[in-house]
């Protein structure tokens, strides 16, 4: 892959950014760099987020400095130098580390690719936000979100917001829809697309996020099964959750298959675009698949996929890509 931004820059987006650099790779050179960054910018707000050390209240006003610094509206940001510090992962620290570098990044775009990524950005710290406010009075309790709704906004602000960038990205770059509601159907889907890939974050997450005071799945989703968030954090319960789990699963899996319409909508002739959009879902089903047959409560077992699948969705991409009927194949497989 070309040079993104600069070798330091395009290291640490590599370091952070796992399975998603496949599908940042295959990216037309058209919309890779504005996707890439949105990707940095979005992470290093998740890293002050989600830090395990800190008080809640410095998180805050650290997130709400950087927030304000990328959007433009101050010259002034907040030290992040003590918070990089404590961050265990070397990549994530080098975010903080080099946090004007990359915001400084926006202004070599045009006004509308900066208008669209700050829009998108300022979506999902506000998620990030809200997140910090509502789990910050846990004082080692576990508090959940309270109902479907305050997940599905969730889940729009954190990655929803991010498949309407990427179709924004898409349609002002690379191609145009004409028919009559086609952009409006094309949006909507790329919204659910995003929610799929948040929803099996959550659902893979569930005993790391219990460990920070933090549940996602709803209490009154919970209250339907007799059951309260403290029952997660016993392995052993994973029978009595099953019933509920599998529901946000099947949720998990409408998503997907809103994903998939997703790619159809896409000219069939742009094939790193496609490509770039086939991984994740694949990737995704696959794990929503190990989830169902797992136990998805045990810490010590996280569900994911390894590296040998990872190398043969790859091969199926390439290989299915520039053909309809066979990628739409392993799509459904």
């Amino acid at each position: 892959m070309s040079r993104i931004f600069n070798s330091e820059l395009d290291s640490i987006l590599e370091g952070t950014s796992r399975s998603f650099y496949l599908s940042l790779k295959e990216l037309p050179n058209s919309i890779r760099p504005q996707v890439s960054l949105l990707y940095m910018l979005a992470r290093t707000s998740d890293t002050i987020a989600d830090s395990e050390q800190g008080d809640s209240g410095e998180l805050m006003l650290a997130l709400e400095s950087y927030n304000d610094f990328s959007q433009g509206k101050t010259a002034n940001l907040i030290d992040l130098s003590a918070l990089a510090d404590l961050q265990r992962n070397k990549s994530e620290a080098s975010l903080l580390r080099n946090v004007e570098k990359i915001v400084s990044k926006i202004g070599e775009f045009s006004d509308s690719d900066q208008k669209e990524i700050r829009r998108c950005l300022g979506i999902i710290i506000g998620g990030q936000i809200l997140d910090l406010q509502r789990f910050s009075s846990n004082a080692g309790s576990i508090i959940p979100l309270d109902s479907d709704q305050e997940l599905d906004d969730y889940a729009y602000r954190v990655a929803g917001s991010v498949g309407e960038f990427w179709t924004r990205m898409s349609l002002d770059h690379i191609f145009q829809l004409t028919g009559e509601g086609q952009e409006e159907a094309l949006f909507e889907k790329g919204i659910r697309f995003g929610k799929a890939l948040q929803m099996i974050n959550i659902l893979r997450d569930i005993p790391a996020d219990l460990s920070l005071g933090r549940c996602y799945i709803p209490r009154s989703s919970l209250d339907e099964y007799g059951m309260t968030p403290s029952d997660l954090i016993e392995p052993t319960k994973m029978d009595s959750f099953r019933p509920l789990y599998d529901r946000y699963l099947d949720l998990t899996d409408e998503y997907l298959a809103s994903a998939i319409q997703y790619i159809e909508m896409l000219p069939h002739w742009k094939l790193r675009l496609r490509a770039a959009c086939m991984f994740p879902v694949i990737i995704g089903k696959r794990t929503v698949s190990k989830l169902r047959e797992g136990n998805a409560l045990d810490p010590s077992n996280r569900l994911k996929i390894d590296r040998s699948e990872i190398k043969e969705v790859i091969k199926k991409v390439v290989f299915s890509v520039p053909s309809r009927q066979a990628s739409m194949r392993i799509l459904r497989d």
